[in-house]
């Protein structure tokens, strides 16, 4: 590359982050809800790194941690179909990302609170948490789909997952930090100190998110692209675009479980977890840009090379014991984590009118967090039963949600033809 070339491509990456940290317009607003999730992640997700072996202090077993973990993803995403109409039909977006994330943030220093061999109040906690989720979600995914329409939806949905991730990282690296000074207490209390903690994080998300509320009323002024759909059809290639994303949501092992797995193996000593949760977040953060951009280039491909990566993490994860492997799982892992989390939203934009964009995202985010329960529920039976089984499983439907992503691309492309026609 020429000194010019160099030079072009090092003002617009300047001219981009200036437009995004000091800029009003769309990219702006993007950016200040993706620091409001950087704090939210920070919250939940540190929380989540120490989860699996927290519910196991408290006395859940494996199958439990399985199922709760199931259950809370059925409920965040499940609910979010109801939150969706109720967000489209109100209009009132921003009251449900207000409510839900006070919910979410909130639920996570109360699990300090948890008496001994209280598991079950702890994964009340975990579901409660899941479902101030699912208030918000739907909303917040239109408020940014919106301000997307200036960006490319692509790198608008990754950018803000970029900075989500960021947070996502910190949280693990403080949660170890914390269990460095508490080196000499026992595992629980260090656990208890860590959700304390974490409320830090949580008050400032809902600062934030109030912020936002009051310098962006009306983000939904930032898409001006015409929409004349008036409502929202299951055409065939989103038909299979929920087979494939259900396929994948369903094969797709929670990180608690492996969590759990470091600790049981051996490979790593518990005050390490929240690390391997900082290393997945870190290369979530990088994969999410990355397949951000390759989606507005290449589309549903970028999904079929992210998940093809994934599918051999529990190969990796579950089936030795040297650290080395478990670490490349971790970072297959994450590939998978990032690119789900972008791209995923970033080809349901395309394809929902921006009139039931919430109810769209709400349906879709539905059968996600269905598939992610039974998926989360049976890989959670078979690890404390038959680990073998587990792993084909999990490497099988992440297969052949590859499979079925080359065929909703197929379609679309079909979809489009008669379109131009």
């Amino acid at each position: 590359m020429t000194t010019d070339g160099k030079n072009k491509n090092n003002s617009k990456l300047s001219n981009f982050v200036a437009s995004a940290f000091t800029g009003s317009g769309a990219l702006a607003f993007i950016t200040l809800m993706g620091i409001v999730s950087l704090f939210s992640d920070m919250t939940h997700e540190g929380a989540r790194s120490i989860l699996g072996e927290y519910l196991s202090l408290t006395g859940a077993s494996g199958a439990a941690i399985g199922f709760v973990s199931g259950l809370g993803e059925l409920l965040g995403y499940g609910l979010r179909i109801a939150s969706g109409m109720i967000a489209d039909r109100s209009k009132k977006y921003w009251t449900m990302v207000i409510l839900g994330y006070t919910i979410q943030v909130m639920a996570i220093p109360a699990l300090a609170l948890v008496p001994d061999q209280g598991w079950i109040i702890a994964c009340s906690l975990v579901v409660m948490e899941r479902v101030g989720k699912a208030v918000k979600k739907p909303a917040k995914n239109t408020l940014v789909s919106f301000a997307s329409a200036e960006v490319g939806q692509g790198m608008g949905f990754a950018w803000q997952e970029f900075l989500d991730q960021l947070g996502a990282f910190l949280g693990p690296v403080i949660l170890f930090v914390i269990s460095r000074i508490n080196a000499g207490d026992s595992s629980l209390h260090t656990c208890r100190i860590s959700f304390l903690f974490l409320g830090i994080p949580g008050i400032i998300t809902v600062l934030l998110v109030l912020l936002a509320r009051h310098k962006y009323p009306h983000p939904e002024e930032f898409d001006k692209t015409p929409d004349t759909r008036e409502k929202f059809v299951f055409r065939n290639d989103f038909i299979f675009y929920m087979v494939a994303i259900c396929l994948f949501a369903f094969g797709f092992i929670d990180f608690p479980i492996i969590t759990l797995q470091g600790s049981r193996s051996g490979a790593f000593p518990l005050y390490t977890l929240s690390l391997l949760y900082a290393l997945a977040m870190a290369v979530d953060a990088v994969a999410a840009l990355f397949f951000g951009w390759l989606f507005d280039k290449a589309g549903l491909k970028s999904l079929m090379i992210s998940t093809a990566l994934s599918a051999l993490f529990p190969v990796l994860i579950f089936s030795t014991k040297d650290p080395a492997l478990i670490t490349a799982g971790i970072v297959l892992w994450g590939i998978g984590m990032g690119a789900q989390e972008s791209i995923m939203k970033a080809a349901v934009g395309k394809i929902i009118p921006k009139s039931m964009r919430s109810t769209g995202f709400g349906i879709f985010e539905t059968g996600f967090g269905i598939a992610w329960f039974l998926g989360s529920w049976i890989t959670g039976y078979f690890y404390d039963h038959n680990v073998t089984l587990m792993i084909g499983i999990s490497v099988t439907a992440q297969l052949l949600a590859v499979v079925f992503y080359g065929i909703t691309a197929h379609r679309s492309s079909e979809f489009a033809k008669q379109e131009k026609n």
